[in-house]
């Protein structure tokens, strides 16, 4: 199946208030860019002609891709004080029925393979404030609007990546607990296809946080491109027809967010000049392989 070309509509764009696919999900108001106080806003492609459908959530905003049936950017509140660990994991995954089916990536790519439908806006990072929200939202991460294919391989590079937040909220612990998390994947034209998209090999986070009373920042990759040192012969000779492509093991780096920008095309407002390890580091340590949390650079 060939990838689709959305309509040419270029910028961000939403539903139309009137279609009757918006009413279902026509109460969730998204992503707060002034939750930390000072304005971070939701990225968006720096190419004007780089179209994203704008989808709002419980907590959180999908900046998504139709052309990739990917997002482009997500853009979660984090409310650490408030967040609820009891709410049940349903795994009930739904298209979001603002957008055509067609443009996203659901069942048929995650169907009888090896890959995971990878959340982006983490699951427990919107589950805060009143019961009732907190269920919502944790229903709203479950839309394919919010999932990548990754591999279902668990190891410690995936293991670091997935409690990145954890982490953060409590280094964030003295300054109330609030964390804004930035994530996506890093959509290239040379991204594999398979099943009528193209797998993305590597993903991003930024995280914005209030340190010392102003503004910070971290990036993050987290890479699944082939191993060439490990799996060489099979990467290069590309995957077996009809399987998914080679993906290597989970390799998690902290990068400037000047870095992050360049290889998403994405506008991050303020970030990239907050950032807590500034992109004047020496070449050998710019991207910073992370092994454990104690790698982490969090002041500059």
């Amino acid at each position: 199946m060939n990838l689709s070309d959305p309509p040419s509509s270029p910028g961000p764009s939403t539903p139309p208030a009137g279609d009757p696919r918006h009413a279902a999900l026509a109460d969730r108001t998204g992503y707060d860019e002034a939750f930390l106080g000072p304005v971070v806003p939701l990225p968006l492609p720096v190419r004007p002609a780089v179209r994203t459908v704008i989808l709002p959530y419980t907590h959180f905003t999908v900046a998504f891709r139709p052309d990739r049936r990917l997002a482009a950017a997500t853009a979660v509140c984090v409310e650490g004080r408030e967040l609820l660990t009891d709410v049940p994991r349903k795994d009930v995954w739904r298209y979001d029925p603002r957008l055509p089916e067609e443009q996203q990536a659901g069942d048929e790519i995650y169907r009888d393979n090896s890959l995971d439908r990878g959340h982006l806006v983490r699951r427990l990072d919107p589950v805060w404030g009143a019961a009732a929200v907190a269920h919502r939202a944790d229903a709203d991460t479950f839309h394919f609007t919010n999932a990548a294919p990754q591999p279902d391989v668990f190891n410690q590079g995936k293991r670091l990546w997935q409690g990145l937040e954890n982490h953060l909220l409590d280094h964030a612990a003295e300054f109330d607990r609030k964390l804004v998390v930035l994530t996506g994947p890093v959509l290239q034209d040379s991204d594999p296809p398979y099943r009528g998209i193209q797998v993305p090999l590597r993903f991003w986070k930024v995280a914005a946080f209030m340190q010392d009373g102003a503004l910070a920042a971290a990036g993050y990759v987290l890479d699944q491109s082939p191993d060439l040192s490990r799996d060489a012969e099979r990467a290069f000779a590309g995957a077996t027809p009809g399987t998914p492509p080679p993906l290597g093991p989970f390799r998690t780096y902290q990068v400037p967010v000047s870095d992050v920008a360049e290889i998403t095309e994405l506008e991050f407002g303020p970030l990239p000049d907050v950032d807590v390890m500034p992109a004047f580091r020496s070449p050998e340590e710019r991207w910073r392989r992370l092994e454990s949390y104690e790698d982490m650079v969090l002041h500059p």
